[in-house]
């Protein structure tokens, strides 16, 4: 099968136009989006997302905002909590999660969908650790009549840092679950996402019970961050293949910048 997959935190639209261009440009197959918001029956547009002294501008339907720029792509949003933005003193209540687009031309004949971490928040944000989800597809291509499934998470984030944690481990083991309830494990396993791990993480080791093999950290890449991102630490983002896929290209891509974090792009075939 060929296939392009990209995976990205979109990081709330904050590079807005930048965004778009870029994944409209890359017109990848499946687009696997993390920290995406949408306000269904509103406009598009700023708004101002604050806790505590926090204060970080984001487009808070930009779910829709990509569907636009990718009309040949049906997609799936998957929210994790819904609660208050802000336009000045007025609030825009919107949800936040994951977002996977798929080129019309690929059938999805199965996908799941559940909580790594906590439950859905439908009133407010939730607490720190906020909740997390993944999202996980099975692709049929006609065109090579052929499957694939593809999972991707966005991985808690713990203001202590990015250590392994029995809440990362108990993450790690949800997901195998979700991707053992798709994939029937004689085809080929894409793994994506922002996992919010360090790449020692026992996280690896549990995923590597279904055979899988990180692309960033066994290419030798150091840095999946771009320069919006100040802090020390440069992990966040890995992708993750079983031996049948084949990996004509993989680039974490350094420019654009589109997010504070780095696209991951992969074409297989």
């Amino acid at each position: 099968m060929i296939l392009r997959i990209l995976s990205l935190n979109a990081w709330g639209g904050r590079l807005h136009q930048a965004l778009i261009e870029y994944v409209t440009a890359a017109d990848p197959d499946v687009l696997c989006l993390q920290e995406v918001l949408r306000a269904p029956g509103t406009h598009s547009g700023w708004s101002v997302y604050r806790d505590g002294d926090v204060e970080l501008p984001q487009r808070f339907n930009l779910f829709t905002e990509i569907s636009t720029a990718l009309p040949a792509h049906d997609g799936f949003f998957c929210p994790t909590s819904r609660g208050e933005l802000f336009d000045g003193d007025s609030a825009i209540v919107a949800e936040f999660g994951l977002a996977t687009f798929v080129r019309k031309t690929h059938s999805v004949i199965a996908q799941g969908l559940d909580f790594v971490h906590g439950r859905f928040s439908a009133d407010g944000w939730g607490e720190h650790p906020r909740p997390r989800n993944a999202h996980c597809i099975r692709l049929f291509s006609h065109e090579h009549a052929a499957t694939m499934t593809i999972a991707h998470m966005h991985g808690l984030r713990d203001p202590a840092g990015k250590g392994d944690t029995p809440a990362r481990d108990e993450q790690a083991a949800a997901l195998v679950r979700l991707i053992e309830g798709v994939w029937p494990g004689d085809e080929g396993l894409v793994v994506c996402g922002d996992f919010n791990v360090l790449p020692d993480s026992a996280t690896f080791a549990i995923l590597a019970r279904l055979g899988l093999s990180d692309l960033v950290t066994g290419g030798g890449l150091v840095d999946t961050r771009t320069s919006y991102y100040l802090k020390q630490g440069r992990f966040a983002d890995y992708m993750l293949v079983t031996p049948g896929v084949k990996v004509a290209k993989f680039d974490v891509v350094e420019a654009p910048e589109v997010s504070d974090h780095r696209a991951l792009l992969l074409d297989i075939g």
